[in-house]
């Protein structure tokens, strides 16, 4: 008998691709191979592993957990993790939120949506912090926040950079107030760390879709970028005004073509 479920289609992209990701060749062990969402190509772990999860027929960019972002950027051995027994309660006694935070664990296998502590990058000492999506989608919930924000305080006292991989889903509704609470607590945390002249990056990785994880660090990017905007074009008068011949108003790799043309 045929199945309803066989003439069903994905809903939208994301289902798809957790289907393909659920769904591999039957012929083929699970723990061996994955199916490409994209092309359906069968490949092995090892071999996915090894391309740092791109797809070697198609390009297609897989999705990773923390540890594995982790193990992509940070020297080997040099990540000393912070707060790690730090996990969420059940503040508000929402119905069913204990069960959730149980196979959020069992499922990424972290005690929490976010991994933070210091490494070294190439050879650079830093503060890293890393949003695990298997954990309730990285969603910010109070003891996210809080281990969020020790970090910031930390770099803030060591005068360390801080880099952040976001992967989210925005608040955790299951706290409530508390889960809304966090963006005014992190984003303290990182002006305060900004205000000391230190340096911190973010990276938006996929799926990156909650106000709440994303915008003090979008915000804070924006100041950045305005500020090596202004850098460039204090430097771009300087070179101009020590060249041999006019460039005109198109900015178009302007740079190049003006250190080309610079006197002497």
């Amino acid at each position: 008998m045929l199945s309803r479920k066989l003439f069903q289609k994905p809903r939208n992209d994301l289902e798809q691709y957790e289907r393909a990701l659920k769904e591999p060749d039957p012929s083929v062990p699970d723990e061996m191979c994955l199916s490409c969402p994209q092309c359906r190509s069968i490949l092995f772990v090892s071999e996915l592993s090894e391309q740092l999860g791109v797809c070697p027929k198609c390009g297609h960019l897989f999705r990773m957990n923390a540890r594995q972002r982790l193990g992509m950027i940070a020297d080997e051995g040099s990540f000393l993790e912070h707060d790690s027994s730090l996990h969420a309660h059940n503040a508000l006694d929402f119905p069913g939120y204990d069960s959730k935070l149980h196979h959020a664990a069992l499922a990424s296998k972290e005690q929490e949506g976010v991994i933070c502590g210091e490494c070294t990058i190439g050879g650079f000492v830093c503060c890293l912090f890393v949003m695990e999506p298997n954990f309730m989608m990285g969603s910010m919930g109070s003891a996210v926040g809080e281990k969020i924000t020790r970090l910031f305080e930390f770099a803030t006292e060591q005068h360390l950079p801080v880099v952040g991989y976001t992967v989210s889903g925005g608040a955790r509704m299951q706290e409530g107030i508390l889960s809304l609470m966090q963006m005014a607590k992190t984003s303290g945390a990182v002006k305060r760390h900004s205000d000391a002249g230190n340096l911190y990056l973010t990276v938006l990785t996929d799926p990156t879709t909650g106000g709440v994880i994303a915008s003090p660090f979008v915000q804070m990017s924006q100041q950045f970028q305005k500020n090596a905007n202004l850098i460039w074009y204090e430097i771009y008068g300087i070179v101009k005004d020590n060249c041999t011949e006019p460039v005109g108003d198109d900015l178009n790799d302007a740079m190049e073509r003006l250190l080309r043309s610079r006197k002497g």
